[in-house]
């Protein structure tokens, strides 16, 4: 399992084939959730990667025991969510 961060917004969700599932919008740290904007368009992308964006009602929500592994640029799922 990883630990999840605030340093984990802005980060892409790849799934375990490296196909962009989408973007890191924000995370709780207390339970240990990445919310993920699926698809985001350009201006939502550059917004999220400087860490100011937000999560809304259509982001998907991605326990850290999904999270197979975290790098500087992305989060990878074990399996397609």
């Amino acid at each position: 399992m990883s630990v999840l961060s605030t340093a984990d917004e802005g980060k892409y969700l790849m799934d375990e084939e490296a196909e962009q599932i989408g973007i890191i919008t924000e995370v709780d740290t207390d339970a240990q959730v990445a919310y993920v904007e699926p698809d985001p368009d350009i201006a939502e992308a550059v917004i999220q990667g400087f860490g100011f964006g937000d999560a809304d009602e259509d982001d998907i929500k991605v326990p850290a025991g999904a999270v197979e592994t975290v790098t500087d640029t992305e989060l990878r799922v074990a399996k397609d969510l």
